[in-house]
């Protein structure tokens, strides 16, 4: 038995029912036994051997796992450290980088502004940030500009575009231009989300909007157009209108006093993919040290298992949770329904469109996914994902700190887990 096995046996925490053990909040649910939810204790026992496996051949340092079906918590766990050089036990509060899990907040806090009649989705981009008026499009999807030729866009990019990933902007991911765009758009320590936003629009368009889809940081724009609708800065628009209505009182942008302490370390595979530290867990974070000043609506957030909960519960619950109204139910289904049509989605993959901030699964046999059809989900690049099942009435969540992870299962591992533990 090796030390991973060791470890993360003597380190396993299993607060199925209990409501308060290691949670800095009231729970908005109430924990029950699974069979009460139609759910099997039994197969739900599968979950924990799997992300041992995990642990034990060194290839996370660590998870928290969590369920919530009709309202009842049926399935918590944690294994292994969140700091393994320090032997610190993975715990409930941990605080993780959530990365793109981001977006899907962002994109309420967008649609919250939608509802007071601030803008319309098919309104141009344009209209509020003026520099996006004389955006043109590469030929050659190069952001450089330099080889093809610079287009005038068929149409303007629209507010829909940018929640739906079809604005075309210049990315990390795809184009002729990669080099170059990853040049402009390092973030710099004076950067706020304006100066980041307004090099972005010097960067032409890798296609014409609305007529491919393509991952890029569409959501930091969505986050400056909140701050510009609503003439508050992002940060405080997600304190005030979401995350203090909402409980989550563990989600930052920047962490700081003792929250800071709990924030986990973050690995990489090495050369034999066993995890090697990348960002230290605690204050010597960057998410501790940076410079808060530069808040990104695509990735910048961190929080924790209860606070990731609580929001896709509002989702679920059609955009409220106990006395926290943030959205109307024709919201809620405005922003799971399929946007894209018959577009490929290279990285949601076959089978999956995309709505409002969230993929969404509109064929199952091609996405070979056990969600349902309609359900609404998004991961991050720190291996984390979440997702909301309006049709089985569930929410699931899985955290851990690895980057890259795509030599890793562990995500898909947990949602077949899920659901083969449900029998009504």
């Amino acid at each position: 038995m090796n030390a991973f096995r060791i470890a993360a046996n003597a380190l396993l925490v299993t607060v199925l029912l209990s409501l308060t053990a290691a949670s800095t909040q009231a729970a908005p649910w109430l924990a029950a036994k699974a069979e009460s939810v139609g759910m099997s204790s039994e197969r739900l026992g599968r979950i924990a051997p799997a992300m041992r496996a995990y642990i034990d051949e060194g290839l996370v340092p660590g998870t928290v796992t969590a369920i919530v079906r009709r309202g009842k918590l049926v399935h918590l766990e944690t294994h292994g450290f969140r700091d393994v050089a320090n032997k610190t036990p993975m715990e409930r509060d941990t605080i993780f980088r959530i990365a793109s899990m981001t977006k899907p907040i962002t994109s309420v806090a967008l649609m919250m502004l939608w509802e007071e009649g601030k803008f319309q989705l098919r309104d141009p981009v344009a209209k509020f940030l003026p520099e996006f008026a004389k955006v043109k499009v590469s030929s050659t999807a190069d952001a450089s500009g330099v080889t093809g030729k610079l287009l005038d866009p068929r149409r303007p990019m629209q507010v829909r575009d940018l929640l739906t990933h079809t604005a075309g902007l210049a990315n990390n991911y795809r184009g002729t231009g990669i080099k170059h765009y990853q040049r402009v758009m390092k973030p710099r320590a004076d950067d706020t989300l304006e100066t980041f936003i307004k090099r972005l629009s010097t960067l032409p368009l890798n296609f014409h909007p609305g007529e491919a889809w393509e991952y890029s940081i569409a959501t930091d724009v969505v986050g400056r157009l909140v701050e510009v609708i609503s003439q508050q800065p992002l940060d405080e628009f997600m304190q005030t209108r979401i995350f203090d209505p909402l409980g989550m009182v563990d989600s930052k942008f920047y962490l700081d006093g003792e929250r800071a302490t709990r924030l986990a370390a973050q690995y990489k595979p090495g050369a034999d993919k066993k995890i090697v530290l990348q960002d230290p867990a605690g204050v010597a974070s960057r998410f501790v040290t940076g410079p808060q000043r530069l808040f990104r609506g695509a990735g910048g957030m961190v929080s924790t298992i209860d606070d990731y909960l609580r929001f896709q519960l509002m989702m679920l619950g059609g955009g409220v949770l106990d006395d926290a109204r943030l959205l109307a139910p024709t919201t809620v289904s405005l922003m799971l329904a399929n946007h894209t049509g018959d577009l490929p989605l290279w990285l949601p993959g076959p089978g999956m469109g995309f709505g409002l901030g969230y993929g969404v699964v509109v064929d199952r046999g091609a996405a070979a996914t056990p969600l349902s059809l309609g359900a609404g989900y998004w991961g991050g690049a720190y291996c984390t994902l979440s997702w909301v099942d309006p049709e089985k009435e569930l929410v699931a969540v899985i955290m851990t700190q690895v980057r890259p992870y795509t030599h890793l299962n562990i995500r898909q591992d947990f949602q077949a887990l899920v659901y083969q533990s449900l029998v009504d």
